[in-house]
């Protein structure tokens, strides 16, 4: 992974960093152009519109690593997966597993707090139809970088969906030919890593069973034991 600036010397630097970054024109225009139509069940609500930095415990020994804000969930909230049903689904499971000490995330002060996790996305502003582009994807992957080497007990790290594995494989430069994604796959990187594959909460995942919370349960079962040893 490629050093860190001095500017982004402590995470509370680098959320500034991020929040404040313009790089990819097309995912501003849609980000603001989002929180300017608040959906009808958000009327008179002040959108974030700007990038989500990671959410977390600066001690973390796992990190979730998410696609990236969804429109009117991150986008909306300021929080990574919080005020939209991945978030319930994925800061459930965490509760579940004693990493969050409450199930739901509804807003940046609802009093939600990780102890021991770190929850973040490899794309930091809400993508058109959740799909950035290659070019905006590699303008973000050093927010990643840097986030992981500032996380120095981390160990674990849970890759919500393809794009996430596929994100952390190139930060952390796995050698080729790289594995392939799937629900429950376990691979040793950089010997310090090791990275879990799970499908990603979203609705097409969870209202069609695909994804289950037993399914999910156990991946943060099996994260926690790795982040132990």
């Amino acid at each position: 992974m490629a050093r860190l600036e001095p500017d982004r010397a402590s995470l509370g630097h680098l959320s500034d960093e991020i929040e404040a970054c313009r790089a990819c024109p097309r995912l501003v225009a849609w980000r603001e152009q989002v929180a300017g139509s608040p959906r009808a069940a958000y009327a008179g609500e002040h959108y974030w519109g700007r990038p989500v930095a990671g959410f977390g415990d600066p001690a973390a020994r796992l990190i979730v690593v998410g696609l990236a804000p969804a429109a009117h969930g991150g986008n909306r909230t300021g929080r990574v997966f919080t005020g939209d049903r991945s978030g319930d689904w994925l800061y459930g499971a965490l509760f579940r597993a004693g990493y969050a000490n409450q199930p739901t995330s509804t807003g940046r002060d609802d009093g939600l707090a990780l102890t021991g996790a770190w929850v973040t996305a490899a794309v930091r502003c809400a993508p058109p139809a959740n799909r950035p582009s290659p070019s905006e994807r590699d303008n973000c992957l050093p927010w990643l970088v840097d986030e992981l080497a500032l996380l120095a007990r981390a160990r674990v790290i849970v890759c919500l969906g393809g794009f996430a594995w596929d994100c952390a494989m190139r930060v952390l430069e796995a050698p080729r030919p790289r594995a392939k994604f799937a629900h429950g796959a376990e691979l040793e990187v950089a010997d310090r890593w090791t990275l879990l594959g799970c499908y990603h909460v979203s609705q097409q995942n969870t209202f069609t069973g695909r994804l289950t919370e037993p399914m999910l349960d156990a991946v943060f079962a099996r994260a926690r034991e790795l982040a132990a040893s």
